[in-house]
């Protein structure tokens, strides 16, 4: 992977592919027309990025990186678990509403190394995240005090395998934003307490 320091220039070019690969999907462009579409030399960009392979892994960390941002905003706006969880998934749901269902998998069959990445994030970045909100809503009464953590963490997690699944939710039969409400946004509620629950119908009332 190109380890050269990430410049303004750097960035604006990783920033405009994001956007590209969520527009056209990631393989919809060969790595030519990508270069024609950043209106840059192919001098200039293979300064930044080695082949297609370099450039996918590269966005797909600038995206991370983005939506870890994206988080920390959202987090600033309330203390409380059970509206930060139900945040994260609305940005989730948004996420996936603004990318094209066939990138996950493109990603995943022709790019291992960037599906690696994001696979990685989910153990080192999404798991203390959420097993972290889930402990703080329990202190605080938030969240079912006989809830195993350990074990309702990593069923959210596995349950993103289950919804980027196209042989169970076909994206041509199911809205990928209604697969991911139903499975996540119930679950959630299902394990508030009363403080909990009167938490969450304010932020849906809300929505």
């Amino acid at each position: 992977m190109n380890r050269t320091p990430i410049t303004t220039l750097h960035h604006t070019l990783l920033e405009e592919v994001r956007l590209l690969f969520q527009r056209e999907g990631v393989s919809a462009l060969s790595l030519e027309q990508i270069i024609q579409r950043l209106n840059v030399s192919p001098a200039t960009f293979h300064g930044m990025f080695e082949d297609k392979d370099d450039l996918v892994t590269q966005v797909v960390v600038h995206d991370l990186e983005r939506q870890r941002n994206e988080h920390a905003a959202l987090f600033a706006s309330t203390e409380n678990p059970v509206e930060r969880i139900l945040l994260l998934l609305q940005h989730g749901i948004h996420e996936i509403q603004q990318t094209p269902s066939a990138n996950f998998a493109e990603v995943q069959q022709e790019y291992p190394a960037a599906w690696n990445l994001m696979m990685d994030h989910l153990v080192t970045y999404s798991y203390p995240q959420i097993h972290g909100l889930l402990n703080d809503g329990i202190l605080r009464k938030q969240f079912r005090g006989d809830i195993n953590i350990e074990l309702v963490t990593k069923i959210i997690l596995e349950q993103i395998n289950l919804i980027l699944n196209t042989d169970i939710f076909p994206p041509s039969r199911y809205s990928l934003a209604e697969v991911f409400r139903s499975i996540y946004l119930y679950y959630i509620r299902g394990i508030c307490t009363e403080e909990g629950m009167h938490l969450a119908a304010s932020h849906f009332a809300r929505l």
